[in-house]
């Protein structure tokens, strides 16, 4: 059996989870759906592909929703062997993730890393 990627939603120093606030503002049923897909993730791993997922940039995925208000990407990246990080999640307006989302994804992951290593991730 191929191996389950442990998922984690990136939280910063003040302890603020940008995809748990995103989930708030959702509808019972599009929760459902990206709680579906990021599972599809963590089983898939480094494995899943296109359309559900792309590479972006520095080490930045995306994993594409479409929920009832229009099309989703939750930004994130893989550490440590077993560990997605999910950083946030928007709405995609354009043809193109914009630079400042790739950015801002990078900006935390940075952040995480500094604050955990592999010895000390399952505090995250």
């Amino acid at each position: 059996m191929d191996r389950k990627w442990k998922i984690i939603f990136y939280k910063d120093a003040d302890g603020k989870c940008y995809v748990d606030e995103f989930l708030d503002t959702l509808s019972e049923e599009d929760v459902g759906k990206m709680e579906a897909w990021i599972e599809v993730l963590s089983n898939e791993g480094i494995n899943s592909r296109r359309p559900q997922t792309a590479y972006l940039r520095d080490d930045i995925g995306e994993l594409r929703i479409m929920l009832s208000r229009g099309g989703t990407r939750t930004l994130y990246f893989f550490c440590y062997r077993d560990y997605i990080v999910l950083t946030h999640t928007f709405y995609k307006r354009t043809d193109k993730v914009p630079d400042k989302e790739i950015d801002r994804a990078l900006k935390y992951k940075q952040d995480f890393l500094n604050r955990y290593d592999k010895d000390n991730i399952g505090e995250a």
